[in-house]
């Protein structure tokens, strides 16, 4: 009945598919652990393809990188139950009854999203201080405050959809690159009036990026949300609303050519060894938002 479904990139999932196997196993339902990976480094290959000996795990390979969303849509043709489990192959069980949290709460016409948080001590190597604090501040949420604004809240990391649903809405594979194909996935289920119940069940997000990655991976992110938008597919997010007010103002080439010229302090901030205010990263993400407009992304 459960799939759990992990696109795997150069990440060794063996913990976390050897506890999903545990609980699993105490189900009492039909279940399958489906392992795609998407062209990682031989070295990981290695190391996860052992898992493939484990009852019920079904593990392949990609020849080619197809990126996060086609991965995502790849998956539910290895499926062969009616519920699929999606998670990110640098998560953690935290829960010690995750999978039966899902299971008591199966539901044909719904989706279950169960959060996702971040260790509470900080890294002691501070490259990784942004993306901790980020994800502490911004995606770490108690499953009441997200269910507040479901849609919003909602991301691909940790989510049970009905495979039935899941054929309506899919991922938009034009997204080739890192970011928003949650976002873009979450306002698909708000046209189609597609429930989310929030659960106090995440999984522990454990690959922290480099504060270089992480910046890098946010405008590719900038990117997409301005490609998506020029595609007539407007996407809500914070940082969308406050272009439009910005540019119902008829402020846009003001503020943009006052960010471009913080742009060097704002990155020298961003990039220091401490904890850093979020409103830089908020407005390093507006400055890249307008430049990718004004270009046509």
């Amino acid at each position: 009945m459960l799939s759990i479904l992990i696109p795997i990139y150069n990440y060794d999932v063996t913990y976390l598919v050897t506890e999903l196997h545990r609980q699993a196993e105490g189900l009492g339902e039909l279940y399958e652990i489906c392992l795609l990976d998407d062209a990682s480094d031989e070295k990981f290959k290695a190391i996860n393809g052992v898992l493939i000996q484990k009852t019920n795990v079904r593990y392949e390979e990609l020849p080619q990188n197809i990126g996060r969303a086609a991965i995502r849509n790849r998956l539910v043709e290895m499926a062969q139950y009616d519920y699929l489990l999606y998670m990110d192959c640098d998560s953690g069980v935290v829960m010690p009854h995750y999978l039966q949290t899902y299971v008591s709460a199966f539901h044909p016409q719904r989706l279950l999203y169960g959060g996702r948080s971040y260790l509470p001590k900080p890294p002691s190597d501070p490259q990784y201080l942004l993306h901790w604090h980020y994800g502490r501040q911004r995606e770490q949420q108690d499953f009441l405050e997200r269910q507040k604004n479901p849609y919003h809240s909602f991301m691909t990391n940790n989510f049970l959809i009905p495979k039935s649903i899941f054929a309506s809405i899919t991922f938009d594979e034009s997204l080739r690159t890192y970011g928003h194909e949650d976002t873009l996935f979450g306002m698909e289920l708000a046209k189609k009036n597609i429930e989310i119940l929030h659960l106090n069940n995440p999984l522990l997000h454990l690959g922290l990026e480099s504060t270089a990655v992480f910046l890098s991976k946010t405008q590719m992110a900038i990117h997409n949300l301005a490609q998506l938008q020029q595609r007539g597919k407007r996407v809500e997010t914070r940082l969308t609303q406050t272009y439009d007010k910005i540019a119902r103002w008829k402020l846009l080439n003001g503020v943009g050519w006052g960010l471009k010229l913080l742009r060097p302090f704002i990155l020298k901030r961003l990039q220091q060894s401490k904890l850093v205010d979020l409103r830089y990263l908020d407005s390093y993400k507006l400055d890249l938002f307008i430049e990718a407009m004004h270009k046509g992304a």
